[in-house]
Order: C-alpha cells, then sequence, then structure tokens
C-alpha cells in the first residue's frame, strides 16, 4: 500500500461552460424598439404585411418583457392610427396576455395627456374612443382622466369630447351607456370637471355645446337616478322613525322640485317604501286584511302624489306589479284598488281606464276578472250620473 497522501479534490482553478439559453437576456428596450420600427418601416402601409410582422416578431421577440416599449411604438408612436386597429386586435387575440399590459399603458398615457400636442392628444382620444367600441379596453381606464391636475386644467373634459363622440359614432349611446354602468364610471362623469363646476347644469351646457346632447341626456338620467334612491332610502327611514305624514309629504313635495322628479316617480317610490316598511304575513288569506289596514293608514302619502290622471294610471300599474311579483298578493289585487278608490287616491277615470287600454301584460286574465264586477258598477253609476243629469 503507497504511503503517499491522497490529494484532496479542489474546485479551484476549474471552469464550466455555461450553455448560451442559461445566459439571462440583458435587459434592451432600444433595440427591441429598433427591431420593431425597422420591421414597419419596411411593411409600410400594407396592413396585412404589418399583422404579419407583429404576429411573428412575437416568436422572436420577448413581448411579454417589453410590453410596454411596444405600446409607446404603437400608440405613442402614433403608429396605431384607425385603420391600424384590426391588425392590433389581432395582436392582442394572438399574444391574450398583452391584453391587461396594453390597458395598463393607455391608462399611464392618459396620466401624462399635457405632455402631449392638442393634435396629438385628440388622435389618442379617438383611438381610445374606437377601442372602447369594439372592446379592447375597458371603460375603466376613464378614472386616469379624473386626475386633479388634467381637470384643472380643462384637458380631461376636451379629451372627453373627442373619446366620447368616436365611441358613440362607432357604437350608440346605450352601448356607451352599459359600458359605463359595467365598471361603475356612469356616476363619475362629473369628475371631469374640478369640485366648483361639478353641476349637471354645467355639464350638460358643456357636452351638448360640444354636440353630445345624447351624453348630457344619459348624465341627466344618471342624476335622476341618483336622487331617486336617495329619495327612496330617506322615505324609507322616516316611515320607520314614525316622522308625521305631513312632513314626509313636505319632504316629498321639495325633492320633487329640487330634483326634477316627476310626480309618476315619486308615486312609485312612495308605494315601493310603504310597501316594504313592514314585514308581510307568509298566509294568502291574512296577508289581504293586513294590506288593506296599512294601505288605509298610509293613504294620504298616496293622495298626496296622485294629483295627476297620470300619476294614479302610474299607481295603479305598479300595484298590477307589485301583486303579480308577490304571489300572495295575487287575490288581495281588486281590494287593494276598491279601497284606492274609496279613499280618493284613484279616480273612477284612473280605474276604467287601466281597465279597457292601459292595464300590463302580467297576471292580466287574473286582474281583469277580479275587476270585471266593479268596473260594471262604476260603468253604471256613470250611465245613471248621465241620466239624472240629462233629466234635470
Amino acid at each position: 500500500m503507497s504511503n503517499q497522501k491522497q490529494q484532496k479534490p479542489t474546485l479551484t482553478g476549474q471552469r464550466f461552460k455555461t450553455r448560451k439559453r442559461d445566459e439571462k437576456e440583458r435587459f434592451d428596450p432600444t433595440q427591441f424598439q429598433e427591431s420593431i420600427v425597422q420591421g414597419l418601416n419596411q411593411t409600410g402601409t400594407d396592413l396585412e404585411a404589418v399583422a404579419k410582422f407583429l404576429d411573428s416578431s412575437g416568436a422572436k421577440l420577448d413581448y411579454r418583457r417589453y410590453a410596454e416599449t411596444l405600446f409607446d411604438i404603437l400608440v405613442a408612436g402614433g403608429m396605431l392610427g384607425k385603420t391600424f386597429v384590426c391588425v392590433f386586435n389581432k395582436l392582442i387575440r394572438r399574444y391574450k396576455y398583452l391584453e391587461k399590459g396594453f390597458e395598463e399603458e393607455i391608462k399611464k398615457l392618459l396620466l401624462f395627456l399635457k405632455g402631449f400636442s392638442e393634435s396629438e392628444r385628440n388622435k389618442l382620444a379617438m383611438l381610445t374612443g374606437i377601442l372602447l367600441a369594439n372592446g379592447s379596453l375597458s371603460a375603466s381606464i376613464l378614472s386616469s382622466l379624473f386626475n386633479d391636475n388634467l381637470v384643472k386644467d380643462g384637458v380631461s373634459p376636451a379629451f372627453a369630447v373627442k373619446l366620447f363622440k368616436m365611441w358613440i359614432n362607432e357604437k350608440d349611446i346605450n352601448s356607451v351607456a352599459a359600458s359605463l354602468r359595467k365598471v361603475g364610471m356612469d356616476s363619475r362623469l362629473m369628475e371631469l370637471f374640478p369640485v366648483n363646476k361639478r353641476s349637471y347644469d354645467h355639464f350638460s351646457k358643456y357636452f351638448i355645446d360640444a354636440g353630445l346632447k345624447e351624453l348630457s341626456d344619459f348624465a341627466r338620467n344618471q342624476q335622476s337616478l341618483g336622487a331617486r334612491k336617495e329619495l327612496q332610502k330617506e322615505l324609507q327611514e322616516q316611515m320607520s322613525q314614525g316622522v308625521s305624514f305631513k312632513e314626509i309629504i313636505v319632504y316629498g313635495k321639495e325633492e320633487m322640485k329640487k330634483s326634477g322628479i316627476s310626480e309618476q316617480m315619486v308615486i312609485c317610490i312612495m308605494w315601493t317604501s310603504i310597501m316594504g316598511s313592514v314585514e308581510w304575513n307568509k298566509k294568502e288569506e291574512l296577508v289581504t286584511e293586513q294590506a288593506i289596514k296599512h294601505l288605509k293608514q298610509h293613504s294620504p302619502l298616496l293622495k298626496a302624489f296622485t294629483t295627476q290622471g297620470l300619476s294614479e294610471l302610474t299607481l295603479l300599474l305598479r300595484v298590477q306589479e307589485y301583486c303579480y311579483d308577490n304571489i300572495h298578493f295575487m287575490k288581495a289585487f281588486q281590494k287593494i284598488v276598491l279601497l284606492l278608490y274609496k279613499v280618493d287616491v284613484l279616480s273612477e277615470e284612473a280605474v276604467l281606464k287601466w281597465y279597457t287600454e292601459a292595464h300590463l301584460a302580467k297576471g292580466k286574465s287574473v286582474f281583469l276578472e277580479q275587476m270585471k264586477k266593479f268596473v260594471e258598477w262604476l260603468k253604471n253609476a256613470e250611465e245613471e250620473s248621465e241620466s239624472e243629469e240629462e233629466t234635470d
């Protein structure tokens, strides 16, 4: 056996060859930009060639890593015109991971609108409108326009005019409204203006003058909706607190005038508030008696907001709808209407109009049958009254 001491292995001086794919590629957005711009310049205005180039480049270049640079080139660089949108949509569909990044890029661009010329802002506004219309963007990107600096300098409303004109032109106001509601932007449009100018009157004048009456009308409806919700909430609260009918009526009339809510809308809100202020019996045979007692007690509130024939008819239709939607009230309809007639909330004319031509389809056969005898009595009473007048 050799007495020579065995040497321990050492790593000193050892060199390992690294495979190329294991080396981390250096982040180089400039080189990426040059590659994309060069390719786009070569394709020129041939959209098919552009689409093919961008599609194939995604396999060679790292779109995921350089998404921000890609969007800067296409959007901020002015290469993404209206005719280019279809190409861009294909790119987004091909590389789905770009969707979120693109939305974030647009939000960022909107925050820095003051850095663009007026011409560039108009172009970006129209492009954004197209992308909103075809679903490439969510309306949530509009939140960037509520930035204080943009609002203060009037950049936000001016940009919004161009954007909404294009959006409505590509779709329609109903589609725009649905998209706004989906992300809660429908109630925030006033934020395009400084706090001291956040009124419907100012909003309306600004957008009507800009040729966007549809947007003005939409904002008015939203304002009315907000006022109606607030009115119903307050009425229910007042009823639960036992506030006198006189005070409730005064409050309701004041809100009508202040918020421009029609009497027809108020009577619907009043009915809902009254019917929602009590826990109803689950037994059908007992709920009718409970309803008659409850409505008789609250009839002054209904009477105060049925001063017009149309309001009476609106209430009748609301009662019909309520009784149809709440199965336990199906048999109570006729008795409720009779009560409201007796306490002078509903007139003979309103009942007859409802019966002959203005009723809803909901539960039509059931409710018309319930009302048949009462309507016959009303008609006979009317004929007797007319004959007495002729005799006199």
